[in-house]
């Protein structure tokens, strides 16, 4: 472990950095509407300001988090600040939706240098007996991002314009680069080699699969262009992939240094807890698309009301999560996580049924505070068991990997959620105006009275698609293994971890 004499300003210096890409995460889907019309453009354009963001921020990680290892979280950290910042002020400057994209895949390359560094960073200045309170901030950060995003978009959004949640980055960054600058410190740098042809088979399967999914509805699931078809693309995509895992495993045979080191899957709860952190993240990304174009077409909120209702959220899950964080070094955290990740599906199912033309709007307070209560369970509890028994030459590596989990998960959950939109507005509005896509007829204002029944069940069908997700999330989390004992960590890692890392080597 390294020698840090102040851990804690350390973390919270990058917790604003972190607090802040995460964000962006959340903060356009309840701009949508709004971008929609202040760029003229539909609703397969705008979801990919969000799909590019997310694309761009997953696909890298894996290399940022070795890269992190390589030459130190802080310079990588500082790094992607910088050109965070930088395209968040392109994105609030574009005049038209091809820009904006450009922006937003800039924005988050960005994202994908900084994040894995945060919980590095974690993982090498705190010792895994003590971590818990450590990553309950980390995981209370990340839930709170994903809540307080689309709240301070809606009020943004209202007040100043949809530009301005990309604009309010560049002061946050400002002051997270002198934080970071003046706190954290310099660690200790492992050589590595990189994997090149990992990065390529990597970003080329993602790239297909998550493009082959989120144009699907266009194409009619059918042709695109010539003899490339929309299942041709998922289907190669998919295969890539699993050419990318076999590389994997070759290049590890021959004692090689792979991208994605699989000796860490030999770790049950790593393995367990990526598996729980991806049906996390495709959930967050889902849900409130649908909620947010019910709330402001059917419904005629603006987008700070909208917003608003999620502030039971996002107070709940600020309170308990510092509590939450305090118990998890002591038990198995499946309890934890199973219990909020069931809440969650609970509170999806909740809403899903709610969403009617004629439901009272303080009605769906009650399902927000019960994710509130999930939010509060689900991050720290996941993340902590996920990584506790990480060796620190391998804490870039395992980072990085996490949060490429979480971030397939939130890409697979943007491109599913928008085809299933599509789709069930296809099936409940077949009498759209004729000529238009029924997505873009009825996204684009307030509906007329005889399309709220049928856009609302649109919306509730297609919110049963993150409930199941977290749902399955929940049942892997009940099998997380019970924490392992820490001794001796301090000067020299334990013996469990110099264990691992031996493993990892061979």
């Amino acid at each position: 472990m390294e020698n840090v004499a102040k851990p804690w300003p350390a973390l919270w210096s990058l917790v604003v950095g972190f607090f802040m890409i995460l964000i962006d995460t959340t903060i356009v889907s309840v701009a949508n509407p709004r971008i929609m019309e202040g760029l003229n453009t539909d609703i397969n354009a705008v979801i990919w300001v969000t799909s590019a963001y997310l694309l761009a921020y997953a696909v890298p990680l894996l290399i940022t988090g070795r890269l992190g290892d390589r030459f130190g979280p802080k310079n990588l950290y500082l790094i992607g600040l910088v050109v965070f910042t930088l395209a968040s002020l392109w994105c609030g400057l574009s005049g038209d939706v091809t820009m904006l994209i450009a922006a937003r895949a800039v924005q988050g390359l960005g994202a994908a240098m900084m994040t894995p560094q945060t919980m590095a960073v974690i993982t090498r200045i705190f010792p895994p007996d003590r971590r818990g309170a450590a990553m309950g901030l980390w995981g209370a950060t990340a839930g709170m991002a994903v809540l307080v995003g689309p709240i301070l978009g809606g009020v943004l959004v209202d007040s100043l314009g949809w530009e301005w949640i990309f604009f309010v980055n560049v002061p946050i960054g400002l002051v997270a680069f002198i934080l970071v600058t003046r706190f954290v410190p310099k660690l200790t740098t492992h050589s590595h080699t990189f994997d090149v042809v990992g990065v390529l088979l990597s970003a080329v399967g993602m790239f297909l699969l998550v493009f082959g999914i989120q144009e699907g509805q266009t194409y009619k699931w059918g042709t695109v262009s010539g003899f490339i078809s929309v299942w041709g693309l998922i289907i190669t995509g998919i295969v890539v992939l699993v050419l990318f895992v076999a590389w994997q495993w070759i290049l590890e045979r021959r004692g090689g240094e792979p991208l994605l080191p699989l000796g860490l899957f030999k770790d049950r709860n790593f393995s367990l807890g990526n598996t729980t952190i991806m049906a996390v993240g495709f959930t967050v990304t889902a849900f409130p698309l649908p909620t947010i174009f019910y709330y402001q077409t059917v419904r005629g909120l603006t987008p700070t009301q909208s917003a608003l209702l999620m502030i039971p959220m996002a107070v709940i899950s600020g309170a308990l999560a510092p509590f939450v964080g305090k118990l998890i070094d002591r038990a198995n955290p499946r309890y934890f996580a199973a219990f909020g990740l069931v809440c969650m599906a609970g509170a999806l199912f909740w809403t899903a049924a709610l969403l009617g033309p004629d439901t009272p709007i303080w009605m769906f307070l009650l399902p927000s505070a019960l994710q509130g209560i999930a939010n509060a369970f689900i991050w720290g509890p996941v993340s902590n068991a996920t990584t506790r028994n990480l060796a620190p030459r391998q804490a870039g590596a395992g980072s990085g990997v996490f949060n490429t989990t979480r971030q397939i998960g939130a890409v697979l959950g943007s491109a599913a959620i928008a085809a299933l939109i599509q789709s069930r507005l296809a099936a409940e509005l077949p009498a759209a105006p004729a000529g238009a896509p029924v997505g873009e007829a009825s996204m684009s204002g307030v509906l007329p009275e005889a399309l709220h029944a049928g856009f609302s069940t649109a919306m509730s069908q297609s919110i049963i698609l993150p409930a199941c997700a977290i749902l399955l999330g929940a049942v892997v989390a009940l099998f997380f293994g019970k924490p392992k004992s820490v001794s001796g960590w301090g000067g020299k890692a334990p013996a469990q971890t110099e264990e691992a890392s031996a493993e990892l080597q061979r």
